[in-house]
């Protein structure tokens, strides 16, 4: 939105150095805080700090004030700066408020769904998310992996980057061959039923490991059927791939309900046999201690390392041969570098991993793959349930993800009821599942991924803070408004008339969008987009209750629709960054 701005202003400014034989560099600009007036502001300290290197004597400090001052003193200001100033070695530069206003609302309205998006850039980043495992079932614990996995791919795609969303699904392991034990043995041919296919996989899971605690000799039971499993006794590997298939079927289902798509779908399967090659080279580079039959396959990192207590140790293989997460995980990372160029590879891993992603890592490290330092665990913490009680699958103890979606859609019934009695049941059905998605995914996204979460359905559902149906009813009203307009934008004109404080409040948030993509994409956190769309909606919401827009004069008239349609846009254009839809009525 300002780049050909900046390139004036960066234009008249070199022009000031080169007139005083004073270094150029580039320009970084900053936004100036908004008290009233917007502006940016740079800095001098680097090119004072490049004098002195070339041998200019004095003070840093000294001379990057000076330098300010000097150019703040020559300057040709372009069209829509209003003044600038010196303070302290930097220089701030102010807009002209109609200029501003105009700008931001025409720059909002032109690029509209790229609005605040960045030039795509040659860094390629996957993003591997949500990593179910088959023959479980897929609860709330599970959601915000996938949440904040799919709102972080969106915000780094908007902010410039290439994107390769993965998935990586554990469909082998001691809870799959559990659970085909227990399917074998206690419910051979039954087939899932047509509907919550997803709930009965995971009540026989949770039967599964209540069989397998009951006796040591069912432990021994599932052991035995493990080694068959790993040698690919035919009959156990056709059920597992047809299980699997229920599985994998039900997840998707889950996907598309939450409108979440996956590039590239790995499978452990598909890494486990070069993972035991893989810790074949470890232990021929004697990287790792081969302590079987009596005991698994190590690395000693810390007395590798010579580390105290840092990385502990990492457990390749067990006793008996069979693979771990560590082989798989390990082989894994070499699959992605070797079909993909990345200059990142985020793991959306919780923050339990966090010890063993970083085993992962500095493994990797020890073999020689310098990529391995591109490799980033973005973690988050756990779920709960009201009362602090921790989801966990083997207990039973789950809110499954349909129940979930059921209960929000209920709710959110209501809440289109009491807005607006009036639509047929299908709209009202509709509506109720777009605020019912958008208000799971908003209160997993509206905490900072490293505080844990209680779901808590006052919190989600509240139609009057901070929750997805406040902010998209804000978008569904600014939609009302454009409704009763016919939709029909006027053109952009002059602002000839002093604007009042909600509008200026409003356009000063629709402005800091660009910055708010920018920082979240840094720092990897949903949680800014989030906070920002609050304000945002929170704004409109003022701006509306406060001016009017179809029952005044014309010129205001038309400002004001402008304005509401760039604040439309500028809401939908946050939420999809979170994956979130709003509907046309509510």
């Amino acid at each position: 939105m300002f780049t050909s701005r900046y390139k004036k202003l960066e234009t008249a400014i070199v022009k000031v150095l080169n007139n005083h034989d004073i270094p150029t560099l580039m320009v970084k600009w900053n936004w100036i805080p908004f008290y009233g007036h917007w502006g940016v502001s740079t800095s001098y300290f680097q090119t004072a700090a490049e004098e002195s290197r070339l041998g200019k004597p004095g003070s840093v400090q000294e001379r990057a004030a000076e330098i300010a001052t000097l150019v703040a003193q020559e300057i040709e200001l372009p069209s829509g700066f209003e003044k600038c100033e010196a303070v302290k070695g930097y220089l701030n530069i102010y807009f002209n408020a109609a200029y501003f206003t105009q700008l931001v609302i025409d720059s909002v309205l032109l690029e509209r769904e790229k609005y605040g998006s960045i030039k795509k850039s040659l860094e390629l980043v996957m993003v591997e998310f949500s990593q179910p495992n088959t023959h479980k079932a897929f609860h709330v614990g599970h959601l915000r992996n996938v949440v904040i996995g799919d709102a972080v791919s969106n915000i780094l795609d908007f902010a410039g980057n290439q994107v390769i969303r993965a998935n990586y699904i554990g469909d082998i392991g001691l809870h799959a061959v559990t659970w085909l034990w227990n399917y074998e043995k206690y419910h051979h041919g039954v087939q899932p039923p047509e509907k919550d296919q997803i709930c009965w996989i995971g009540d026989l899971y949770t039967e599964a490991v209540k069989r397998r605690e009951e006796s040591s000799e069912n432990k021994e039971e599932i052991k035995t059927y493990f080694k068959r499993w790993d040698a690919k006794d035919p009959e156990i590997f056709s059920l597992w791939k047809k299980t699997r298939q229920w599985s994998i079927h039900a997840f998707e289902q889950i996907y598309d309900l939450l409108d979440i798509h996956f590039d590239r779908v790995y499978f452990e399967s598909e890494v486990e046999e070069e993972g035991k090659k893989l810790v074949g080279e470890f232990i021929k580079r004697g990287l790792a201690k081969d302590e079987r039959p009596e005991g698994p396959v190590v690395i000693y990192l810390d007395e590798l390392l010579r580390t105290n207590e840092e990385y502990r140790v990492l457990v390749l293989l067990r006793s008996d041969g069979t693979s771990l997460y560590s082989s798989k995980d390990l082989s894994l990372a070499i699959k992605k570098f070797r079909e993909y160029e990345l200059d990142r590879s985020i793991y959306v891993v919780d923050v339990r991993q966090s010890l063993y992603l970083k085993q992962i890592f500095k493994a990797l490290e020890l073999m020689g793959y310098k990529w391995a330092r591109k490799c980033f665990h973005l973690a988050y913490e756990i779920v709960n349930l009201p009362g602090n009680v921790t989801i966990a699958s083997r207990e039973g103890t789950v809110v499954l993800m349909e129940d979930l979606i059921r209960e929000a859609e209920k709710r959110a019934l209501r809440i289109v009821e009491e807005k607006n009695p009036n639509l047929d049941r299908d709209q009202k059905s509709i509506i109720a599942r777009t605020v019912a998605i958008g208000a799971i995914k908003f209160s997993l996204l509206s905490r900072d991924n490293t505080k844990v979460v209680t779901f808590d359905w006052e919190t989600a559902m509240n139609i009057n803070g901070k929750a997805a149906p406040y902010i998209q009813y804000a978008a569904v009203r600014a939609n009302s408004i454009l409704r009763k307009a016919s939709f029909a934008i006027p053109q952009s004109e002059e602002i000839g008339f002093s604007l009042k404080h909600e509008e200026i409040e409003l356009i000063n948030l629709i402005s800091r969008f660009p910055y708010e993509v920018k920082h979240a994409a840094e720092e990897l956190r949903p949680l800014l987009i989030s906070q920002y769309v609050y304000e945002l909606a929170k704004a409109f919401n003022n701006f509306y209750t406060n001016c009017p827009v179809l029952k005044v004069d014309e010129n205001l008239r038309n400002f004001r629709l402008r304005l509401v349609a760039a604040s439309k846009q500028t809401i939908a254009n946050s939420l999809a960054l979170l994956g979130i839809q709003f509907p046309e009525k509510m």
